[in-house]
């Protein structure tokens, strides 16, 4: 299961620029050579997961759940759109249905925060993305959840994505 897990978080992370070398989370701070945020702590139920494809992932078990962070610098953070961004986030999946989108104030700037239903590989989940552009970075803060257990993950993830503050490249 974990690694269809990762190769999930991989399909999610295509945008973003793997880890790299040097990079640190000490549940609260992460830190790379190219961008830097804070987000954190997370719940007791959510678990690391060691991923090469995007900045932090973790899992929790009891809520069928898997949350993605990841961010980049320099690449498209002035001239596209957040829905653009989003949607990017969805291009390998299938029978996309957004439930709701908006566009909110977050960490200073706006951000879109979308909840959809799509398909991977014949499989239904439920996602709460939220997409913040800062200071020529863009922030992915993604919750993919089985239907049944979404609502039971949502509280904790955006209790999580609370905490988010993008700081951009160091």
């Amino acid at each position: 299961m974990t690694a269809w897990l990762l190769s999930l978080a991989a399909a999610l992370a295509l945008s973003a620029a793997s880890c790299g070398g040097g990079a640190t989370y000490d549940g609260v701070r992460y830190r790379a050579d190219d961008l830097a945020f804070r987000a954190g702590p997370v719940p007791a139920s959510w678990r690391r997961l060691e991923t090469s494809h995007g900045r932090l992932a973790f899992r929790d078990d009891a809520a069928a759940a898997t949350v993605i962070v990841n961010g980049r610098c320099g690449k498209d953070g002035d001239d596209t759109p957040l829905a653009a961004l989003t949607n990017h986030l969805f291009l390998q999946f299938t029978e996309r249905e957004v439930e709701s989108e908006q566009t909110v104030p977050f960490d200073g700037r706006e951000a879109q925060k979308t909840v959809l239903t799509a398909k991977l590989d014949g499989v239904q989940f439920r996602f709460f993305a939220v997409v913040l552009k800062k200071d020529g970075c863009v922030y992915d803060l993604v919750l993919m959840a089985e239907p049944s257990t979404f609502d039971a993950a949502r509280g904790p993830f955006e209790r999580f994505v609370s905490t988010f503050s993008g700081e951009g490249a160091p």
